[in-house]
C-alpha cells in the first residue's frame, strides 16, 4: 500500500507517525502543512478559507506531484519535497543533510524538515530549503535594519516596539512564501539555506504561489489573506499628533491655529492618557468635559479626531476585577500578575479571546464612537511587556510561544469587527505592530518609538518597503522620529525638514514625536496619572521659520497629491496593490534597480530619492531604463536607464522624478 495518497484534493504522505499534507490554495499557490499529531490541527491563522481548485496530480508508489495553475510540488519517496514553476524552475528545495548509499546506510543526517518533540508537550519546528547564491529576499515586516534585501540576514520571528513580523517574504526568482505560523521564532536567510523555525508548535505550515512578476505575487498573497477594506479619503491627508496633548482645549487651540494660517489637515491626535486609569477607555472630563462639542467643531473644520487606545489594565482600574473574574487578561505562568511598568502594574488584554475584544470595543462604543470618532490608534499592539520573557506568558488561544505573533492581528480585528458593526464600512485604524493578514482589518502600520537621527531615518525607507512588500500597503512613520529632537536645535530642523520630504510620500503623512524639553509631571492631580509624560511643540510652526516656509510648501504639495494618492489607495482595496514600493516592482527589468535601497516608487509615477545624510546638499540618484523622466525641481527631461551622480538638493529640495506625461506631474506645478 502506498504511503502518498490523494484525497480530498490534497496529496497526503503518511510515515512513521508524520502525516503532510499539500493541498491548493488559491492561485497559482500550494499550501503545505505537516504534524506529528494524530488529527491535522485546523487553523488556518492568516489564510482565509479558498473554494476548491482543480489540480493535476500524479502518484507513482511512495513519490508524485500535485500541481495548480503555475505552481508544483514534488515529493520524493524520503517525502523530502521541491517546489517548482511551470517552466520547470526550482524554486524551493528542502534541504536534507542525510546521504543514503546503496546498500540503505545512513550518514550525516541532517533533517531538512523536524518537528522535535518537546518533554510535555507540542513540538518544535524546522524546515530549511538549499540557498542559491544569486537569490534577494524582501519582506518580513517591518525590522529596524538598513537592508532592503534579507539575504544574509537573521531575523527572530517575535513582535517588538518597533518591529513588526510579517513572515512572508518575495523572492527574485518568482515566488512568494508564507510562514504560516504565529509560533515566536527565528528565520535566516543565510547562503548555504534558508532556515525557518517555530519554537512551539503543533505544525508546520507555510504557502507558497509563483508569478510572472511582484506585483501578481501580491495579489496571490493579498487574496488568500485579505486586503484592505476601502481607505476613507481622509487618509491621504495630513495627520497631526504630538505626545501629547493635555487637554481639550489644547487640542482644540492646535486646530484653529491650522486654519487660521490656512494649513491644510485632515486628522488631529489625542494620545495616551487622556483617560482616568488605564483600561478605562474613556476621557477625564477634568481635561475633557465635552468631548462631543469637541468632535463636532474639529469635524465642522474638516478634522477627524482619532484617539490612543492601550490594551492595559491597571489593578485600579474600575474594569479591572470584572475582567480578571471573566478571563478577558493575559496570564503569567510564573512570578507576579503585572506585564508592563507604565504609572501602574499593568496586564494586558487579551484580545486573542473574542470576548476580551468585544468587551472592550462596547467600552470604546459608550465613550469614544458615541461622539463621532471613528478612528483609534490602537498602541501597544504587539504587546510591549516590561520584560520580553515570551516563554511566561499565556493567552486563551495558547501559550504566546505557541501563538504570540498573532495578538496585533486580534486587537485590530476587534475594532473591525466593531466599527463594522456600526456601519462603517471603510475601516482604518493606526496600529502599532501588525501579523499576516492584518490588513484585511485596516491596519495602518507605523514604525514604533523610533530615535529622531538620520541613522533612524535611513532605517525608516527599507523598513516601509519591506513592509510594503509584506502585504501591509498602509504605512507610516513619525515624522522627525519618536524620542527626542529639540525644536529649537538647526540639527533638529535639518531633520524634520528631511523628514517631512520622506513623509509627504509615504502612504500616510503624519508628524508625532517626543520633543524636547519633555516632563513627567505637570501638575499631578490625585491619581498622579493625567500629567504623566507631555512634551515641547510639535506643530509644523514650531522649528523655526526656514523650516517653517519648507515644511508649509510640503503640506500644500500633498494636498495638489490627495486625488493620485487615492487612486492608489482605490487599487490596493481591490488588488493588494503596494503604495510605495521599490524601484524593480515596476521595472524588473532594469537589474540596476534591484541593487537599489535607497531611492522608491510612489505610485506608477513618482520617483522618490529622499535625502538621508545630515548635512548633504545633493546625493546619487538612479534613473530607471524605459522611461523618459521629468526632474519636477529643476524642469530637466532625463532618458531612464542612467545615473545623476551629483544631483543638487539644498534643504528645500527634495530629488523626485515623474514619468513624462504623467497628468500627476501637474500636482508639482505651482
Amino acid at each position: 500500500m502506498s504511503i502518498l495518497t490523494f484525497t480530498d484534493n490534497k496529496l497526503i504522505r503518511k510515515f512513521d507517525g508524520e502525516t503532510i499534507w499539500i493541498e491548493p490554495w488559491g492561485k497559482n499557490a500550494l499550501r503545505i502543512r505537516c504534524t506529528r499529531l494524530a488529527k491535522m490541527p485546523e487553523e488556518n491563522w492568516a489564510l482565509l478559507p479558498v473554494n476548491s481548485s482543480e489540480v493535476e496530480v500524479k502518484v507513482n508508489g511512495n513519490s508524485g506531484f500535485i500541481r495548480n495553475g503555475n505552481v508544483i510540488a514534488e515529493i520524493n519517496e524520503y517525502g523530502f519535497i521541491k517546489i517548482k514553476n511551470s517552466k520547470g524552475d526550482v524554486l524551493l528545495e528542502e534541504y536534507w543533510q542525510t546521504r543514503i548509499d546503496k546498500n540503505n546506510k545512513i550518514s550525516l543526517q541532517i533533517p531538512g524538515r523536524e518537528l522535535k518533540p518537546i518533554p510535555g508537550g507540542l513540538y518544535k519546528a524546522k524546515v530549511v530549503f538549499k540557498g542559491c547564491n544569486d537569490e534577494k529576499m524582501y519582506g518580513l515586516g517591518q525590522h529596524q535594519e538598513p537592508f532592503l534585501n534579507l539575504k544574509g540576514c537573521e531575523f527572530e520571528l517575535s513582535q517588538r516596539n518597533s518591529q513588526a513580523t510579517v513572515p512572508f517574504i518575495i523572492s527574485n526568482r518568482g515566488y512568494g512564501f508564507l510562514w504560516n505560523n504565529p509560533a515566536v521564532g527565528r528565520v535566516t536567510f543565510a547562503k548555504n539555506g534558508t532556515q525557518w523555525v517555530a519554537e512551539v508548535t503543533k505544525t508546520i505550515d507555510y504557502w507558497v504561489t509563483t508569478g510572472e512578476n511582484i506585483e501578481e505575487i501580491i495579489e496571490n498573497y493579498t487574496e488568500v489573506t485579505g486586503r484592505y477594506p476601502p481607505i476613507p479619503y481622509f487618509a491621504t491627508g495630513f495627520w497631526q499628533s504630538k505626545l501629547r496633548y493635555h487637554s481639550q482645549d489644547e487640542v482644540l487651540e492646535v486646530a484653529r491655529e491650522y486654519k487660521k494660517r490656512g494649513l491644510p489637515l485632515s486628522v488631529i491626535v489625542i494620545d495616551f492618557f487622556h483617560w482616568p486609569q488605564q483600561g478605562e477607555w474613556r476621557f477625564d472630563p477634568k481635561y475633557w468635559p465635552d468631548p462631543e462639542k469637541m468632535v463636532k467643531e474639529l469635524k465642522d473644520m474638516g478634522i477627524e479626531v482619532m484617539v490612543s487606545i492601550w490594551p492595559t489594565v491597571d489593578p485600579r482600574s474600575c474594569n479591572y476585577q470584572e475582567m480578571k473574574e471573566k478571563g478577558y487578561l493575559v496570564q503569567t505562568d510564573r512570578g507576579i500578575r503585572t506585564q508592563m511598568l507604565c504609572q501602574g502594574n499593568e496586564v494586558f488584554v487579551d484580545f486573542t479571546n473574542p470576548e476580551a475584544g468585544e468587551y472592550v470595543w462596547n467600552k470604546v462604543k459608550e465613550n469614544y464612537f458615541k461622539y463621532g470618532i471613528r478612528i483609534f490608534w490602537l498602541d501597544e499592539a504587539e504587546p510591549e511587556y516590561s520584560v520580553y520573557d515570551f516563554d511566561n506568558y499565556r493567552y486563551s488561544l495558547g501559550p504566546c510561544l505557541e501563538v504570540g505573533n498573532i495578538y496585533p492581528f486580534y486587537y485590530a480585528k476587534a475594532f473591525y469587527e466593531g466599527l463594522k458593526k456600526e456601519g462603517i464600512n471603510d475601516v482604518l485604524n493606526l496600529v502599532r505592530c501588525a501579523w499576516a493578514g492584518s490588513q484585511r482589518y485596516g491596519a495602518l502600520v507605523w514604525s514604533g518609538d523610533i530615535h529622531s537621527n538620520f541613522k533612524t531615518l535611513r532605517k525608516q525607507v527599507a523598513a516601509g518597503l519591506n513592509m510594503a512588500l509584506s502585504g501591509i500597503a498602509l504605512w507610516t512613520t513619525d515624522i522627525g522620529g519618536f524620542f527626542g529632537g529639540d525644536p529649537k536645535d538647526p540639527k533638529f530642523q535639518e531633520l524634520i525638514v528631511r523628514w517631512f520630504q520622506y513623509g509627504v510620500f509615504c502612504p500616510v503623512c503624519r508628524l508625532h514625536g517626543y520633543r524636547e524639553p519633555t516632563a513627567q509631571d505637570v501638575g499631578n492631580n490625585d491619581t498622579g496619572m493625567h500629567d504623566f509624560d507631555t512634551c515641547g511643540p510639535n506643530e509644523v510652526w514650531s522649528f523655526g521659520d526656514k523650516a517653517y516656509e519648507i515644511i508649509k510648501e510640503l503640506l500644500f504639495l500633498r494636498e495638489r497629491l490627495r486625488p493620485y494618492i487615492a487612486e492608489q489607495f482605490k487599487l490596493t482595496h481591490e488588488r493588494g496593490t503596494p503604495i510605495m514600493r521599490p524601484l524593480f516592482y515596476d521595472f524588473p527589468q532594469d537589474d540596476i534597480t534591484w541593487e537599489i535601497e535607497d531611492e522608491y516608487m510612489f505610485g506608477p509615477d513618482i520617483l522618490v530619492a529622499p535625502v538621508l545624510y545630515e548635512g548633504a546638499t545633493s546625493r546619487r540618484v538612479y534613473l530607471p531604463a524605459g522611461v523618459k523622466w521629468v526632474d519636477v525641481n529643476y524642469g530637466k527631461i532625463y532618458e531612464g536607464g542612467q545615473w545623476i551622480d551629483s544631483y543638487y538638493a539644498p534643504l528645500e529640495v527634495v530629488p523626485v522624478f515623474v514619468r513624462e506625461s504623467a497628468p500627476v506631474l501637474d500636482c508639482f506645478r505651482r
